[in-house]
């Protein structure tokens, strides 16, 4: 399906849950003051931000291909917001209503159903901190998701027992209907993300082939389907060049799992990540012997030359940023692609220059020119060097293309999609040409 059409489904989709409940409620909504409306409706419209908020990050494959992970997850958070503020204005508007409820505040004496909103409003205050003080906390990224995880569900088990409890929405026929429909969409959902894909999906089940080094702080894990005995892959595995998935070393919901971008053409019968050590788990997939089983949730995202029809591309890398540039790359070759690739690498050092001999190699089979830029120079390099600049990028843009047909794909550190994507607004490409992947997203 095109994916104009998948967005054009996922926005509908989305814009039923936020508008639906509401419009329900006003539809058929008693003869109330005004501050009883509006208590109603901000409470509706906070509970149908909230649903939204906890399907968007739940990996649904078809909405981050239509999207890109980045945007999924920026909706996500600012929906938190939404959801946040409109609780808080949901309060005010009980308490203007009939300032006595402000007593329903008081956890010790109020009845059950304001006491599940209190605590859904502590644990969605705490979520909002969490997020917000992400860098400060110190925590280890596998707490820090667990804790937000955990209230997350608070938050989502705790409002819907408030509904429950305030019985008289949930007994009409309409909006019990409604209410009943967006429990089933959270947990079919939460069901598909937490209990089927990490426990019985036999889908996601790989099996290392080999592990190989690719610098003294690189290697590149090389992966292949698990095979009945004597007969043909469990899984059916096919991804666009430049997607990505999440790896597990067990088949358990409480796993570690990281993320990692696919580096090896979509054309082959294994599949590569290429992956930097920089912690334990890391460290643990580059000490797996050929054999070992690994779990793999994917594919996933939009940053992917195989949407739309550009004339030509201009890659910027940084570090191991370059894995879904070569992705494209090696899928390019194995397809015969005539149009020209323009890849720019950034690295510290000449030895974080990874795949230099295959992008030697490469430039035989594409219209594939690279230019690498180093941050600290040694004596003796005669090549670019510091920040990407509009002035670098113009000169590696392909002779005769004007930017507009050309397509722009940056990943990297942020810092260097932030200075990339400066000299591309200084250049005047459109910001519907650029795609953009970063490491700090989850």
């Amino acid at each position: 399906m095109d994916q104009r059409m998948v967005r054009t489904a996922w926005l509908s989709v989305f814009g039923l849950i936020v508008v639906a409940p509401s419009l329900m409620w006003l539809a058929i909504a008693p003869n109330e003051p005004l501050w009883d409306h509006l208590s109603v409706v901000t409470g509706l419209l906070a509970l149908s931000a909230l649903v939204s908020a906890a399907v968007l990050p739940s990996r649904l494959r078809s909405l981050n291909r239509a999207f890109g992970i980045e945007s999924v997850i920026d909706i996500h958070r600012f929906l938190g917001v939404v959801t946040a503020t409109l609780v808080f204005v949901h309060l005010a508007c009980v308490v203007a209503a009939n300032p006595a409820n402000v007593a329903l505040l008081n956890f010790e004496t109020a009845p059950a159903r304001a006491r599940a909103a209190v605590g859904a409003t502590i644990a969605l205050a705490a979520l909002v901190a969490l997020v917000a003080l992400k860098g400060r906390t110190g925590l280890r990224y596998e707490l820090w998701r667990w804790l937000h995880v955990a209230l997350a569900v608070a938050v989502i088990t705790l409002s819907a027992l408030h509904v429950w409890w305030l019985d008289h929405l949930v007994a009409m026929p309409a909006t019990g209907t409604v209410f009943g429909l967006l429990a089933a969409i959270v947990i079919g959902i939460f069901g598909y993300r937490w209990a089927w894909r990490p426990m019985f999906d036999a889908s996601t089940e790989f099996l290392v082939r080999e592990v190989r080094r690719e610098n003294s702080t690189v290697s590149t894990l090389v992966l292949e389907p698990r095979r009945q005995r004597h007969g043909p892959p469990v899984n059916s595995w096919a991804f666009a060049p430049g997607q990505f998935a999440w790896i597990r070393l067990d088949r358990s919901v409480t796993a570690e799992e990281h993320p990692f971008t696919i580096a090896s053409s979509a054309h082959m019968d294994t599949t590569e990540f290429t992956i930097r050590h920089a912690g334990d788990f890391t460290r643990a997939l580059r000490r797996l012997p050929p054999g070992s089983p690994v779990w793999v949730d994917g594919p996933h995202g939009a940053f992917t030359n195989d949407v739309g029809a550009g004339a030509g591309f201009v890659m910027i890398a940084g570090g191991v940023g370059i894995t879904p540039m070569m992705s494209m790359l090696r899928t390019a070759a194995h397809r015969g692609d005539p149009r020209p690739y323009r890849l720019v690498v950034v690295a510290s050092s000449p030895e974080d220059l990874l795949f230099r001999d295959e992008l030697a190699e490469l430039r035989f089979h594409l219209d594939l020119v690279v230019t690498e830029v180093l941050r600290r120079p040694h004596d003796g390099w005669d090549g670019y060097t510091g920040d990407i600049g509009a002035g670098l990028l113009s000169m590696v843009l392909p002779e005769g293309q004007h930017p507009d047909d050309l397509d722009f794909f940056i990943c990297g550190p942020p810092a260097l999609v932030t200075d990339a994507l400066s000299a591309l607004d200084t250049l005047g490409v459109a910001p519907a040409r650029v795609h953009t992947e970063q490491f700090d997203f989850v």
